[in-house]
């Protein structure tokens, strides 16, 4: 137990998916898993275990931002024993190529964030995705017929940016596709541990043609993500 999670040596499988909002975890629970149990609700950041295809899977929301996420994926690695962290949520697109609906594969996560750029002194860390991941989710993607973008996303710290658009600017013309704010964390941490993670996003939004999507469209688009961030999580 700790602080912010009374879940019990055990109770969380290997692999876990980490979505930043408590409902959202507690629907990923009740719609895909297999005999879910409630394993945590201290602050009421719901986690759950159960099974998907048999195998045993976890889910436990992050809160919003990188802070909060480091937190629960700290506690997951080092008190839990989890070794396969998978982010699952909604992001920001950069880039006008990137539809709404379309899922989002993090390869890579820059970051305006002193909770990465303040452990490396003079060098400028990169944050990246598991490689085994990121390949098995582009295959699966592939295979279920979802349109997908594999590339840099943005963490940022700041959601009402000043700005707005205009703060972001120079990142669009390096080939950042997205913005959302826990994936340069996630895998900063990762990294550190030796552990898998990967961030799958659904583009919600985007932040140059202002185009949006639809609450129904939203929940069908997720449900896809939410499979195939599954079906990766359990063959990792």
């Amino acid at each position: 137990m700790t602080p912010h999670n009374h879940a019990k040596e055990g109770d969380y499988a290997e692999a876990v998916l980490l979505p930043g909002d408590p409902l959202r975890a507690k629907w990923i629970a009740e719609t895909f898993f297999e005999n879910p149990r409630l394993v945590n609700s201290v602050r009421n950041c719901l986690g759950y275990t159960g099974t998907w295809k048999g195998k045993p899977i976890s889910v436990q929301a992050s809160g919003m931002g990188q802070p909060s996420l480091s937190i629960y994926v700290h506690e997951l690695i080092n008190n839990y024993g989890a070794k396969t962290l998978i982010r699952v949520g909604t992001c920001g697109g950069l880039n006008a190529k990137v539809k709404v609906r379309d899922v989002i594969l993090a390869q890579a996560a820059s970051t305006d964030s002193s909770i990465v750029k303040g452990r490396f002194g003079a060098f400028n860390f990169a944050p990246i995705a598991d490689f085994g991941l990121l390949r098995s989710a582009a295959d699966k993607a592939d295979a279920k017929g979802l349109k997908f973008h594999a590339g840099n996303m943005l963490s940022s710290d700041i959601f009402y940016h000043a700005d707005g658009f205009a703060g972001y600017d120079k990142l669009p013309d390096h080939g950042v596709i997205g913005v959302e704010m826990e994936a340069a964390a996630l895998y900063t941490l990762a990294a550190r541990f030796g552990v898998k993670a990967l961030t799958i996003c659904t583009m919600t939004d985007c932040l140059i043609t202002h185009e949006e999507i639809s609450a129904d469209a939203r929940q069908t688009s997720l449900k896809d993500m939410v499979e195939l961030a599954l079906d990766v999580a359990v063959e990792a």
